[in-house]
């Protein structure tokens, strides 16, 4: 069923946000500033093209590590850009979800919504 809801998730619309993030990861890897928030940005931009399957949970749970520099991260990242991205991500979700076949395609975009809002520290792991 992952399989399905993958290929059509990725033409209607996976592609094209997956891309977004992507160009967005190589847009803060120009800054010296956006350095440290470009891997996010690209598990983001690869989660997105196929986020059915998949799962982002906080690195401490694969490493055992403290992730304190991350809770900074995020912090920053929240104020100044995962706010209106995990907005964006939700009205999209919201949208898709009052059509009933799209439902999944909502359920898809809030789960990239939950991450938008505080990428830094997260690992992108198979759920099946």
């Amino acid at each position: 069923m992952s399989l399905i809801l993958n290929v059509l998730w990725f033409i209607f619309g996976g592609f094209a946000a997956g891309i977004a993030w992507i160009i967005a990861a190589g847009v803060l890897c120009l800054t010296i500033i956006g350095i440290p928030w470009a891997p996010s940005a690209f598990r983001i931009g690869l989660m997105s093209f196929f986020p059915f399957g998949q799962e982002a949970v906080p690195k401490s749970l694969i490493t055992g590590e403290n992730q304190t520099f991350g809770c900074v991260l995020n912090v920053i990242w929240f104020v100044f850009a995962g706010w209106w991205l995990a907005l964006a991500h939700a009205v999209l979700g919201v949208l898709w979800c009052i059509t009933i076949i799209g439902i999944p395609f909502g359920y898809a975009h809030f789960k990239l919504a939950g991450l938008a809002l505080a990428p830094a520290g997260r690992e992108i792991v198979q759920t099946h």
